[in-house]
């Protein structure tokens, strides 16, 4: 087996040497998620994987993409970055508190006009989609104990070159760590485990960030 353990040096060195290696408007508001809800700032995601969702909206060619799980706007910015004029992003988060920070970077992105906020239980609007497949690309990074659900919400309603990405499914290694119990590790156990048993699935697991896995219906 190879791989390689990634530390701050390294890491460092990953962003560095992205394409372009700056980043002002996702850097402010890093900053300023920091700064207003510190307890809370570990929720973003990191350029890496910022720019990873990005390339995936963009290779994919995805005009409609779907959020679970918003926070401060970090993930919403670098997708909605990535889809052409007429794309938008229907972000649903359960709280409207982080949503003056978000719109902030948004604004300050130009891409404010493609991104809408449905705040309510990620299940009911998820549901309240329209049936048809219509969605190209969809971010899971909300409550560990509903990935399930909006795993089946949103199978039905990919498109045909659909791609569902999920968040934190390594959960920084609890998920190997039996002496670690607590509802949201057991949570993302029992996930992992039926998305790889599942043989309606094509799914792959990447070590960016705190883990992806990448699922697509056969």
């Amino acid at each position: 087996m190879r791989f390689i353990e990634m530390n701050d040096a390294l890491y460092d060195y990953v962003t560095a040497h992205a394409n372009p290696s700056t980043d002002d408007v996702a850097a402010r508001l890093a900053a300023t998620t920091q700064e207003r809800f510190a307890s809370q700032a570990g929720m973003n995601i990191g350029v890496d994987q910022g720019r990873f969702l990005a390339t995936m909206v963009a290779v994919s060619g995805a005009r409609v993409v779907v959020e679970v799980g918003t926070f401060t706007g970090m993930s919403a910015l670098w997708m909605a970055r990535a889809l052409p004029d007429d794309g938008r992003l229907i972000c649903f988060d359960i709280t409207d508190r982080y949503l003056d920070t978000a719109h902030e970077a948004w604004i300050a992105a130009g891409v404010d006009d493609r991104i809408e906020v449905r705040i309510g239980p990620a299940s009911d609007g998820l549901a309240a989609l329209p049936d048809e497949p219509h969605v190209d690309l969809a971010f899971i990074d909300a409550d560990k104990t509903g990935y399930g659900t909006y795993l089946d919400l949103l199978l039905p309603r990919l498109s045909a070159r659909g791609l569902i990405i999920v968040d934190n499914v390594m959960w920084s290694g609890a998920v190997i760590d039996d002496s670690v119990q607590d509802v949201n590790t057991r949570a993302l156990r029992a996930f992992n485990d039926d998305v790889a048993a599942r043989d309606d699935l094509h799914a792959v697991m990447l070590p960016i960030g705190d883990g992806v896995t990448l699922i697509r219906r056969r």
